[in-house]
């Protein structure tokens, strides 16, 4: 797959009431939630969601997530979500960038890697399951 054309999704969010503290800013911890909204929305474009995954016979769990916060996201604030492909071989590695839907100002950048283990015996795999790749390859 050819790096220039790497599959990219965008997702839009409102910052909820309930995500926030007394001073209208989103709450650090909840920005894992919005990267899952916008990652659950990437494997449904590719078409290898948390079922289909599943139902091949794997689980992917998060190995790592990293976030850089730029400036707070604020209560009713919407807000863009950018999720591209960044790795696919070994794991499944997604970059996102969280932008003012508004102003187009960058608010966050973020990753989460995450690889696969097969259902039955609990094992990870070394490489990503060829059910992946051709998901992709379809996109």
């Amino acid at each position: 797959m050819d790096t220039d054309t790497l599959i990219q999704t965008e997702t839009l969010i409102k910052v909820p009431f309930h995500d926030v503290d007394s001073m209208g800013v989103a709450w650090h911890g909840h920005y894992a939630k919005y990267l899952e909204v916008a990652r659950c929305e990437f494997l449904d474009e590719v078409g290898y969601n948390y079922d289909a995954m599943e139902q091949s016979g794997y689980m992917w769990p998060i190995i790592d997530m990293q976030i850089k916060y730029v400036k707070p996201l604020r209560f009713d604030q919407v807000v863009r979500v950018v999720t591209q492909l960044a790795e696919w071989e070994y794991r499944l590695k997604l970059k996102y960038v969280i932008y003012d839907q508004t102003t187009g100002e960058r608010l966050c950048k973020a990753h989460t890697s995450q690889v696969a283990v097969d259902g039955k015996t609990g094992e990870m795999c070394f490489q990503s399951p060829q059910i992946l790749i051709e998901r992709l390859g379809k996109h």
